[in-house]
This record gives C-alpha cells, structure tokens and sequence, in this order.
C-alpha cells in the first residue's frame, strides 16, 4: 500500500472537475430511475493501478452513501478482466461520479503502467527511475503519487525541494562557477544543488565544485554518458548523476548500464496514455 497524498490536498479540485463536468444539470441522469444498483469497475488490459483513494473520493463527493470497496491495491499489477473496484447505492450517485472518476484513475494508472515498464526496463543495473515537474496543473501530487506506485521516485514535489541549476539559471548567473555560489548563499543548508551540463567540460566544472551535489547529464551520448561516470569516479566525489532527455524504453537500459544513478523521464507524467479501465452497472 503506497501512502497517497492527504485528501485536504485534492479534495477542492475534484470537486471544482465535478462542477466543470456537469454545468448546470445533468439531464441525462437526471431522466432516469434513482434506483439501488450495484457497480464494478474493470482493467480492460493489463495495467499497474494507481488513484483508487481518489477514485472512492470522487465517489463520496456525489454521494456519501455509496458503498465502496477496492478489489486491489494501489501499485498492483493486474490482469485484463480483472475488478478493481465495487460500488453499490444511489443509481444517479453512481452516473454523476462515473466520468470524473474514470478519468483520474484511468489517467493515475496510465503513469503507473509506463512508469513500471520503465523500472523493469533497468532492472539489476542500480540506476531509479525519476518522474520530472513536465505534469499537469492541478495533477501534480497525483501524477507524482502514480509515479511512485509504479516503482518510481520522485525528483521535486515543488521547486523548494532543491536546487536544479539549468540553462537559463546558469546563463542569467553568469556562468556555473557562480550560479552555485549565488544558490548557496540562498538556499537552506540541507538542500541540495544540482547543476545540469551538456559536455564533459561541465561535467568537470560541476565536479570541482564543493557544493555541486549532483549533476543532470542533459542529451549526452551514451559514451558521454560512461565518461561522466569516470570523471566522477576519478574525482573521489559522492555526486549523484541523473540522466535526462528523450528517454524511452528502447533507450533506457542502456542509459542505466552506463553506471548514471538516475534516469529522469518526462512522458512518465506528460505522455502516458490513459489505462483502459471502464464502469459497468447491474440492477441489485
């Protein structure tokens, strides 16, 4: 059981998705009977499940009657075919939650599905899978929480969980030498400062640096990659190093079995497609 993040964090958007979702009255449900009806939701394809609390919370916004129990955990894999989940009551509770609630857990379970793929990819090389802040507003704790129930680790929840000295930072600062001693001097002690290269002279300039923790190989070669890992090692540094850009599953044991730590992956949260999961109702 993967912990999930606290309800207060999401329960106004889920309520502001059921207002945009229905305007001003939904006349459909509205024209048929309200009656007790039971209902089960079921993965259509193999996939990794993420987003059932919030899936329940969808659930008792519309209506706080309805039974509901999950079938799985989150972070399960299961099989296509399989129930996830049962809901029982007010016919009208269950129609007004369907669609909102189909499309968070089939969106969660989406980025649990690839980012599993991912964390099987690199299996036995040492090197984790890391989500990146490409995610949707408003999604973001979710999205990240998904990423976690499909073997993956969060880089930052928000940007004042460490520095990450890219491009422009460097660029606006006048250089690496003195974007790390700027983000020093203004950060908390116990964060970390990570500085992003694009050669093997930056990865050097990052190294030489005291206070560089870590360093994001941005679009390197494969035997840039390796070199980096060299240098690290020949400097006697704890740095951590994290790959990033254009990483997909062809790509990615390969990056891993060039020693990096970490392997950042973008479409986790900003590409997965959608997990097929769809609601049936049955009379009681």
């Amino acid at each position: 059981m993967f912990n999930s993040p606290h309800p207060l964090s999401y329960l106004d958007s889920i309520h502001a998705y059921l207002r945009e979702d229905w305007g001003t009255q939904d006349w459909t449900t509205a024209s048929v009977p309200n009656r007790p009806m039971g209902a089960k939701v079921v993965a259509k394809a193999n996939v990794v499940v993420a987003g059932l609390e919030v899936a329940e919370q969808v659930f008792r916004a519309v209506n706080a009657t309805l039974e509901i129990r999950c079938l799985v955990h989150d972070g399960d894999a299961v099989a296509k075919g399989c129930e996830v989940m049962r809901i029982q009551g007010s016919s009208h509770g269950i129609l007004m939650a369907e669609r909102v609630m189909l499309n968070l857990l089939q969106r969660l379970s989406g980025t649990a599905t690839l980012t599993r793929a991912f964390v099987e990819a690199v299996a036995g090389t040492g090197a984790k899978i890391l989500d990146t802040r490409k995610t949707t507003p408003g999604l973001k704790l979710l999205e990240k929480f998904a990423v976690r129930c499909g073997g993956g680790f969060n880089h930052r929840l928000t940007l004042g969980d460490g520095v990450l000295l890219k491009e422009n930072h460097i660029t606006a600062a006048g250089g690496i030498e003195a974007a790390v001693q700027a983000a020093r001097r203004v950060s908390p002690n116990l964060i970390k400062i990570e500085v992003e290269a694009e050669t093997l002279n930056q990865v050097q300039q990052c190294l030489a640096l005291a206070e560089v923790d870590g360093v994001l190989l941005d679009n390197m070669s494969l035997a840039d990659m390796a070199q980096a890992v060299q240098l690290r090692q020949a400097s006697g540094r704890r740095v951590f190093l994290e790959a990033s850009g254009n990483l997909d599953l062809t790509r990615a044991r390969a990056v891993a079995e060039t020693g990096v730590d970490f392997l950042s992956v973008g479409a986790l949260t900003h590409s997965a497609p959608a997990a097929d999961l769809s609601l049936r109702m049955e009379l009681e």
